[in-house]
């Protein structure tokens, strides 16, 4: 589960703009498959800037909305009026990992983080999808559409906001 929340948190041959690469906002579908072939659907959007803030907005099939900054994942469960806050316990940044990414097809590119090898897939300069198994060997694919790149984003996005009666976890 870390490395979706590493994920909320995203070469310079995979993309000659990757320098000047400073926000991503997209909607997304990401599914996650298991060993038994059975595959759970999300979809939202996300809205991320460097150095390291995103916000992954998820719609269905749950309201959740996870933040992620470079010390924390917050994670806002309405519909169960939950707040986790969890330490972000490695120095991953998500801007950096698509800049050191390899070349390995026309439009696909691998980058690694610790043991987890991400596939990252573009589309006329735009991140189409990334790929990955995760730590418990489901296969986790993360499409999006309606990529937006180095627009501004209002900061604010990037602030929890939940009602104080909310309980908070701090994992």
């Amino acid at each position: 589960m870390k490395l979706l929340f590493i994920i909320a948190i995203f070469a310079s041959e995979i993309f000659a703009f990757v320098n000047t690469l400073n926000s991503f906002k997209a909607d997304f579908v990401q599914t996650i498959t298991d060993e038994k072939n059975k595959t759970l659907t999300y979809s939202g959007s996300i809205f991320a800037s460097k150095p390291q803030n995103a916000v992954w907005k998820y719609i269905t099939p749950i309201n959740k909305n996870i933040y992620i900054n470079r010390y924390n994942v917050i994670i806002v469960e309405p519909e169960i009026e939950q707040v986790i806050i969890r330490k972000i316990s490695s120095d991953f940044d998500f801007f950096n990992m698509i800049k050191n990414a390899k070349k390995i097809d026309k439009n696909k590119f691998i980058a690694k983080f610790e043991h987890t090898s991400f596939i990252i897939v573009t589309k006329n300069q735009l991140i189409e999808s990334i790929s990955y198994i995760d730590q418990f060997e489901n296969s986790v694919k993360i499409l999006f559409m309606n990529q937006v790149q180095n627009s501004t984003i209002d900061e604010d996005i990037f602030i929890p906001v939940f009602p104080l009666e909310f309980d908070i976890i701090r994992d």
